[in-house]
């Protein structure tokens, strides 16, 4: 029987900003070159509570305070309570800017009430008002999950360093959760740490726009990967390696340009 591997895509019109649709198009273009029949669910207020449990990847993307506010009013009840039973599960996921801060305890903005959060991710994120630095630039960092490297070296041999975009007035701050990765390059969750992102079961938060996915395939093809494996009787899941050449060449490229090549 064939896998059909269905995309959650999170509040798409409300949580799309930076480009961050393109995490969903790098994931259905990698599992379509490879034959893996996919699907992209919308998830946001149309949706019935049971879709949430529908799917086998998470895509959440970035938004403004008006945007989470939205969201936030509508993410509650069975919602809320099926889309943590999914990510405990270890669905994969890739949540990036707004998205890490609506699964942390909560994000206080620059202005208005404290938006609370799904409390998934032990984090807080708060903005220090609108006279405070803005966080923008290009942003590179390496994972420091160790168990994560360990299998991220099957899709990628060499350094998983992690590139893209950032582009956020809020910071974040990690209680009992462990950071992504460790900042080379920008400024990461608040730029005082080094900490960039969290990961949490299979789910990858960050504030790693550009979109992220296309820039860093191996992650891509992680995710897929762990899809598939949750859906599988077999453990012997295996991926037609693609060809990257493009890709690598950009990465070189940008990591020339940022004096890390």
């Amino acid at each position: 029987m064939t896998m059909i591997l269905t995309i959650g895509w999170l509040y798409p019109t409300l949580m799309s900003t930076y480009g961050d649709r393109g995490n969903v198009i790098c994931l259905q273009r990698r599992c379509q070159w490879r034959n893996i029949p996919v699907s992209i669910l919308p998830l946001d207020a149309e949706s019935d509570y049971s879709k949430f449990a529908q799917v086998d990847l998470i895509v959440g993307g970035g938004a403004q305070d008006r945007q989470q506010e939205i969201v936030m009013r509508d993410l509650k009840g069975e919602k809320a309570k099926i889309l943590k039973e999914v990510l405990r599960d270890g669905v994969p996921g890739v949540f990036t800017c707004g998205s890490p801060q609506l699964l942390g305890h909560y994000y206080e903005p620059a202005f208005g009430e404290r938006i609370e959060g799904l409390g998934i991710l032990d984090l807080v994120s708060k903005h220090p008002g609108n006279n405070a630095q803005r966080f923008i630039g290009n942003v590179v960092f390496d994972i420091s999950v160790t168990s994560l490297v360990q299998e991220l070296s099957v899709f990628w041999n060499d350094l998983p360093r992690v590139i893209g975009f950032e582009n956020h007035g809020g910071r974040t701050f990690l209680g009992n959760v462990a950071p992504l990765g460790k900042v080379i390059k920008g400024y990461g969750n608040n730029g005082e740490d080094q900490t960039e992102g969290a990961f949490y079961q299979n789910a990858i938060a960050t504030y790693a726009h550009g979109p992220l996915l296309p820039k860093n395939p191996f992650l891509a093809d992680w995710m897929i990967y762990k899809a598939l494996s949750r859906k599988s009787s077999s453990n012997k899941v295996l991926l037609d390696p693609l060809d990257d050449s493009l890709t690598l060449k950009a990465r070189t490229s940008l990591l020339m340009r940022y004096g890390l090549g």
